[in-house]
């Protein structure tokens, strides 16, 4: 990653939070080898001019997505392409990928939400130590500490994930982004400040779940799927 592609992949990311029509951003890389490698560290003076941009210097990573978001992992997952997939609400990998925070070995901080939102998924404790220690995490490892939310067979990352994203939009919206920004945004919460973000929350969408519990009553949906 350098600057100028740092620069259209939040574009990308403008785009998609602006298209109402756009329910499940899906990110990946190009081919298996890699998810992202995190700076071009050779281009690192590239970063220099955004370093002082209010979201970060990609662009977006000190900003939630509005709308659901999925990293369909494939390869090296590392530094800043780390804190990418981190930005992400699930992480899908396929076998043989690796995690880590490989800029401790150079010196290079974690300036893209990395050192916020990786406590968050994983605890304290565990991002301590990849954070620490810059150690690698293969997907299994990754899939048992929680930092990775599936591990599917190789080349198959990107299809679960769209896979994944097609059950997501096909909900009704109200109320799963009305649950999701709940659960995000009352983390940081005492337990009855976050109660009471979430009654609010359910009080908004009260009319959707009066439809949706309509149609359940008349039939639909009995038994249960998994997505």
């Amino acid at each position: 990653m350098d600057g100028p592609t740092a620069e259209l992949l939040g574009t990308a990311v403008d785009r998609f939070e602006a298209d109402d029509d756009a329910r499940v951003l899906v990110l990946t890389g190009a081919g298996e080898e890699a998810f992202c490698a995190g700076a071009d560290l050779k281009a690192i003076e590239t970063f220099a001019p955004r370093l002082e941009l209010p979201e970060g210097p990609l662009g977006f990573t000190r900003r939630t997505p509005s709308k659901p978001a999925i990293a369909a992992v494939s390869g090296w997952c590392l530094a800043g392409g780390l804190e990418l997939a981190l930005w992400c609400d699930l992480r899908i990998a396929a076998e043989g990928s690796s995690f880590g925070c490989m800029e401790r070995r150079f010196g290079v901080p974690l300036i893209d939400g990395g050192t916020q939102r990786l406590p968050r998924i994983v605890g304290l404790g565990r991002a301590l130590d990849l954070i620490l220690t810059g150690r690698i995490v293969a997907a299994e490892e990754a899939l048992s500490i929680g930092l990775a939310n599936e591990v599917v067979p190789r080349g198959a990352h990107l299809e679960r994930a769209l896979e994944l994203a097609e059950a997501l939009a096909r909900f009704p919206q109200e109320t799963m982004l009305a649950d999701r920004r709940a659960a995000t945004e009352g983390l940081g919460m005492p337990l009855s400040e976050g109660l009471r973000l979430e009654a609010g929350a359910g009080r908004e969408v009260f009319e959707a779940a009066q439809r949706g519990a309509a149609r359940f009553a008349a039939g639909e949906g009995r038994g249960g799927t998994a997505v």
